[in-house]
């Protein structure tokens, strides 16, 4: 195997840990000593062991020049758990091929000098850009302090959410709405707006099986959510969050004995500012935010700047209607000039629809 094939081994193991890890980074680790494989791990959940760590602690073979494949710079600094630049060195590994830069301060290329202060060869920024592609979230968050956010919407071919009667179940087919709930294990958050609550009682929990359950989080700038709603009446099972501008304790008292968080926000335009909701999320160490609003509370956070990443679901159907809505309401814009500018990453079938994975281009 070449240096590239154990690296991108390395990223296929940090791939498993997609869900478990947040606020933490994805990343693999593979050691190898005379041409093979000896120690292997990734970073399983948040809490536990690093990928070297887990790698080198679950391996019994002396380690003494060996070469290891991260894809992500090893951390230096005493957290959840030891330095892993530390036991790298205490092992004796004589070369490390590293993906990603950790632009974490506690970590930004301290880690690296460690290890060349050591006598450890250091090979920086191999394979990064697929390396890089694990972990747009973390980057992001440590950067920020703001959760990564990814609007997604199901739509017709004609672009309609649902029928002139508000029919929504369902646009799309079995393995599209699957792919869905993995998205949900994968993000920290989900968000809708009230409407969505009132029109189709929602759960926002993933069915993925063995999934880790997002925060659910309702954006209902005047406490107009049910209280008799799936989303309040399992609130003591499911984290949840109603962000609001309403001062109303009368109303508020009747949530948080329910188990709801109601979470006060700054008002725009007498609606939740979303760009203030963000950062209070992120306050909250929710890294990630999946947007599964209606189509006023889409606009509201693409208005805002905060979306970073859109999937955009289309069903072989057209249904029409004037009053059918589309995906994106509120006020709309006046000049092409001002609409949001989207880069495709990918495109793909899902079942029989289509999956469009697009990067939001924020200007400078």
């Amino acid at each position: 195997m070449t240096d590239a094939e154990y690296m991108r081994r390395a990223i296929s193991l940090a791939e498993k840990g997609r869900g478990w890890t947040n606020p933490n980074p994805l990343v693999g680790c593979v050691i190898v000593k005379n041409g093979e494989i000896v120690a292997q791990g990734y970073h399983e959940k948040i809490g536990g062991w690093h990928a070297e760590r887990n790698a080198i602690l679950n391996c019994q073979a002396d380690l003494t020049d060996a070469t290891a494949y991260v894809t992500l710079e090893p951390c230096c600094h005493h957290g959840r758990t030891p330095p892993c630049s530390d036991l790298l060195i205490e092992r004796g590994i004589k070369k490390v091929f590293i993906g990603s830069r950790d632009p974490n301060p506690l970590v930004s290329g301290k880690g690296a000098k460690q290890l060349r202060a050591a006598g450890v060869e250091v090979v920086e920024d191999f394979l990064r850009e697929e390396c890089d592609q694990l972990n747009p979230i973390f980057f992001h968050y440590i950067q920020t302090k703001r959760p990564y956010v990814l609007l997604k919407y199901a739509m017709t071919a004609d672009g309609k959410i649902a029928t002139s009667t508000g029919e929504s179940k369902w646009i799309t087919g079995e393995l599209a709405r699957a792919k869905v709930q993995e998205t949900r294990h994968q993000y920290r958050a989900i968000m809708v707006g009230v409407e969505t609550v009132l029109a189709d009682n929602p759960m926002l929990n993933s069915r993925m099986p063995n999934a880790r359950q997002p925060v659910r989080i309702v954006c209902d700038s005047h406490l107009r959510t049910p209280l008799d709603c799936q989303l309040v009446q399992t609130a003591k099972d499911y984290p949840t969050i109603i962000a609001t501008i309403s001062e109303d304790l009368q109303k508020i008292a009747k949530f948080e004995p329910l188990g709801v968080e109601v979470l006060l926000c700054k008002a725009k335009n007498r609606r939740v500012d979303v760009s203030d909701l963000l950062q209070k999320l992120g306050e909250k160490q929710i890294d990630s935010l999946l947007i599964e609003g209606g189509a006023s509370l889409n606009f509201s956070a693409l208005e805002s700047g905060v979306v970073n990443r859109v999937h955009c679901y289309i069903a072989p159907k057209l249904v029409g209607g004037k009053a059918a809505k589309t995906p994106i309401g509120g006020e709309g814009i006046c000049y092409l000039s001002q609409a949001v500018k989207l880069k495709m990453n990918s495109i793909e079938m899902v079942g029989e629809d289509v999956l469009i994975d697009y990067e939001v281009i924020h200007s400078l």
